[in-house]
């Protein structure tokens, strides 16, 4: 709303593959309500202002290389990317929670809070000076960023691909087994494994997909010390 006046458009895209049964509860409403049971009792949910769409058959995700949300891509006027997919302004705090409280240590809240400030001033600038701002990657640099997709990516999608439209046709038990090989081929495909953990169980759908099983992952995760969500490479954010 801020920057609608300059031509700016966020168009937001879920990951869901039960559509709305799982995605509406999240777009419309301010209260987290019954349907995100999960989320801890003071959280309070965006009403969106923007078009959203439904990406059940994770499409855009393969077309770009989006593994995790929030990611974000800017596109300029002109159809081409400026920045390939990147944190949306998210710092890698997920690691530093405590899962049985919630609880997030003051030094990493703070870093948090100055990455995504960082981050939208960031594209504050891009959508006011175009090409000229510094963020704006060049077109070889984009595509030095740009992740691709390789072999384990590819025969995680098809893998995905199958498990959803077994999922669709009402095959559960023959789509669970596929969701789990699609996680298998990319383990660091956040996004895979949220939709293994919804679409195991009916009365999961539109809940925040954070089990002990998922949670389980994400400190794996950090103990080989790996990250959940990548660095954001732009000046001005912190460097670990």
């Amino acid at each position: 709303e801020e920057l609608s006046g300059h031509g700016f458009v966020i168009l937001g895209v879920s990951l869901d593959t039960a559509g709305e049964r799982a995605a509406g509860s999240f777009a419309r409403s301010a209260e987290a309500g019954p349907l995100a049971r999960n989320l801890p009792a003071d959280v309070k949910l965006a009403r969106a202002t923007y078009p959203l769409l439904r990406d059940e058959q994770h499409v855009v995700a393969q077309l770009y290389g989006i593994t995790n949300v929030p990611v974000a891509v800017w596109i300029d006027e002109h159809g081409r990317i400026v920045r390939p997919p990147e944190p949306a302004g998210s710092y890698d705090v997920v690691k530093h929670i405590d899962v049985k409280t919630f609880a997030i240590p003051e030094e990493i809240t703070r870093r948090a809070a100055q990455v995504r400030s960082t981050y939208f001033d960031a594209v504050r600038d891009w959508v006011k000076n175009g090409e000229k701002s510094r963020f704006a990657l060049s077109p070889a640099e984009v595509a030095r960023r740009a992740r691709g997709i390789g072999d384990a990516a590819a025969r995680g999608h098809a893998c995905f691909a199958l498990g959803a439209w077994l999922w669709r046709s009402g095959q559960r038990d023959a789509s669970k087994r596929w969701l789990e090989e699609a996680v298998a081929a990319q383990p660091d495909n956040w996004a895979f494994r949220r939709q293994k953990i919804a679409l195991a169980d009916d009365a999961a759908i539109g809940n925040f997909a954070a089990t002990p099983e998922f949670w389980g992952a994400v400190q794996k995760t950090a103990q080989a010390g790996e990250r959940y969500y990548d660095l954001i490479d732009m000046p001005g954010m912190p460097e670990d």
